[in-house]
C-alpha cells in the first residue's frame, strides 16, 4: 500500500500543480481583457468601457483566489501523503470527498483516494 500512497500523493500533487497553472491563465485572460476594454476607451464620448475594467479585475481575480485555494490543499496533502504524517491523511480523505462531483477525473481521484486511505493496512503507515 506505500506505493498507492506515494502514487496519490503525485497525483494530488499534479491535480494542484495544474489548479496553480489555471489560476495565472485565468488571471493573466481577465487581465488582458480588462486592459483591452480599457484601451478601447480612447476617443469614447462616456466613460461607461472604463467603468468595467475594475469589475472584469475583481472577477479575475476572486475567480483566481478560488482556484487557488482549492488547489493548495491538494499539493500540502500530497506532500504530507509523500512523508506520511497523520493529519495528511485525514486533509487527503476530506479532498477525496470534495473532488466526487468532478466527474471524470475528480471521481476517479477521490474514489482512488478512499480506496487507498480507509484500507486498514494504510492506516497503520500513518502512526
Amino acid at each position: 500500500m506505500r506505493d498507492h500512497v506515494r502514487i496519490l500523493a503525485y497525483l494530488h500533487i499534479g491535480f494542484g500543480a495544474l489548479g496553480l497553472v489555471g489560476a495565472v491563465i485565468v488571471l493573466f485572460v481577465f487581465g488582458g481583457i480588462a486592459a483591452v476594454v480599457g484601451a478601447s476607451n480612447a476617443g469614447a464620448p462616456h466613460d461607461l468601457p472604463i467603468a468595467a475594467v475594475p469589475i472584469i479585475a475583481v472577477i479575475g481575480a476572486a475567480i483566481c483566489a478560488i482556484v487557488l485555494l482549492l488547489s493548495l490543499p491538494g499539493i500540502i496533502a500530497g506532500f504530507g501523503l509523500l512523508r506520511f504524517r497523520p493529519w495528511a491523511r485525514i486533509l487527503t480523505i476530506i479532498l477525496s470527498a470534495l473532488h466526487l462531483p468532478g466527474v471524470p477525473f475528480g471521481t476517479a481521484l477521490g474514489v482512488y483516494g478512499f480506496w487507498v486511505l480507509l484500507k486498514p493496512e494504510t492506516e497503520r503507515l500513518f502512526v
